[in-house]
């Protein structure tokens, strides 16, 4: 077992490793179905390791470091991808340690080359002391997670495996550096599109009685549903009605055939999600019919992502052991984070933890917000992660799994990993998909 000198021995003596590992990661800044030279680094490193592994569409990994004798089955999770978006020279106040190789198109704006290169980290220590842990660890490094495309290939991945819990870390600028939360509950957004376009007849703008305006009716839809937001949401939940453009004709004197909306919805409740997906369709619905419009949704304009939660017993797991390898004070409670997360779709399945790390330090110029040009990561905070992410593997070995953990087997599949990969599937391939009416057709469809 891993003994608490041991855990942060190994961690100070990968921590060159693990920073060289993230400046290697930020050059290499790719988008998520694109992480060519991200996936072949990793790759390499898992080689080097002795790893074995699966790969995941498009380019992720599913490595397994499997002890050989019975105990809890650990899946420890990190994404790859970058962001389409230039990249600062610069953090809030200095030159930066590490460029993106194209500044001007990508870079990691997110943190996700940090999130790598810890459990890349966690991955060399865990590979060397196979004798110190029992059971299975699934390492799954996730593609595309900013586009939503990794998730469903590992889901898929998983299926036939049987995993207890869940852990993952996201570095968060908005918390001080070496400070990690753990609480139970919501800690990230879910996420509802919104994108729709109604539809009338264009004409010339000098007699809009001989033609049916949509740009009308798309303004008229945004105070509908204002007004059906401030009187049936639940007014103790949270739901962000971030609307952020109404698209219609681009000529004064011309009324155009179509105005199209879209935005987003941010959200902690599932059924408040529900709630305000229907809220919006509805509304959609009828404020075409009295503008005499029709309306058609985008693919994006789907059945709302689900907050990332935590579970309690986990999150009580995490909170209780943390401080036992960390400096005192380091584990703290925290608003929740109204960014959204694909780590999500795992906990639904999965009774897990995601781990909120801070990287807020003004001196070193990190604190800049995610998906800012200026974003950067106080490297000194990695050795943090990754004494966590195996001071998490420990406390399972040593407290136990929770009680009555779901079973996910594709050989026995259940409700809830039907809908995953049905929803996986139609999200990877852009388009609809059939549904599935039962977990025998389901079967059938994936030759199970």
């Amino acid at each position: 077992m891993f003994t608490n000198e041991f855990i942060k021995q190994a961690a100070a003596e990968v921590n060159d490793y693990v920073i060289k590992t993230r400046r290697e990661l930020h050059k290499r800044a790719e988008i998520g179905g694109q992480t060519f030279r991200t996936h072949e680094f990793v790759k390499a490193e898992l080689d080097g390791m002795g790893i074995p592994w699966e790969p995941v569409p498009a380019y992720g990994f599913l490595a397994t470091l499997d002890s050989g004798r019975p105990g809890p089955c650990i899946g420890l999770r990190a994404d790859m991808d970058a962001l389409p978006m230039p990249e600062d020279e610069c953090n809030l106040s200095k030159k930066r340690a590490v460029m993106s190789d194209t500044p001007d198109r990508t870079c990691h704006a997110c943190g996700h080359d940090a999130h790598t290169a810890m459990l890349l980290g966690a991955a060399k220590i865990l590979s060397s002391n196979m004798d110190k842990f029992d059971g299975v660890i699934y390492l799954a490094f996730e593609d595309g997670e900013e586009n939503g495309k990794g998730w469903p290939g590992m889901v898929e991945a998983l299926a036939d495996k049987h995993v207890d819990t869940f852990w993952a870390i996201h570095v968060w600028s908005d918390l001080d550096s070496g400070k990690i939360c753990v609480q139970a509950g919501p800690r990230m957004a879910g996420n509802l599109g919104v994108d729709l376009t109604f539809i009338g007849r264009g004409g010339h703008a000098s007699r809009p009685d001989q033609a049916v305006n949509p740009v009308f009716c798309a303004a008229n839809y945004l105070n509908n549903l204002a007004v059906a937001f401030a009187n049936q949401i639940d007014a103790n939940e949270t739901v962000t009605l971030g609307i952020t453009s109404i698209q219609g004709g681009e000529t004064s004197n011309i009324i155009p055939d179509t105005a199209r909306v879209i935005g987003t919805l941010r959200l902690f409740s599932n059924k408040e999600g529900e709630k305000a997906y229907r809220i919006l369709r509805e509304v959609a619905e009828h404020t075409a019919m009295m503008h005499h419009c029709t309306v058609e949704y985008g693919e994006k304009c789907t059945p709302f992502s689900s907050p990332t939660e935590n579970d309690s017993y986990y999150s009580a797991l995490a909170e209780a052991a943390l401080p036992e390898v960390l400096p005192e004070g380091a584990v703290v409670k925290s608003d929740p984070w109204y960014a959204s997360e694909s780590f999500g779709r795992y906990l639904r399945l999965y009774p897990g933890v995601l781990a909120h790390l801070g990287i807020r330090c003004p001196e070193k110029g990190t604190g800049a917000p995610h998906h800012n040009s200026k974003f950067d990561v106080d490297e000194d905070v990695l050795a943090l992660g990754v004494m966590s992410t195996l001071k998490y593997v420990a406390a399972v070995n040593e407290k136990g799994i929770k009680k009555s953990p779901p079973e996910l087997r594709l050989d026995e599949p259940n409700e809830a990993t039907a809908a995953a990969i049905e929803e996986g599937r139609r999200i990877a391939s852009g388009s609809s998909v059939k549904g599935y009416s039962s977990i025998e057709e389901l079967r059938s469809a994936l030759d199970v």
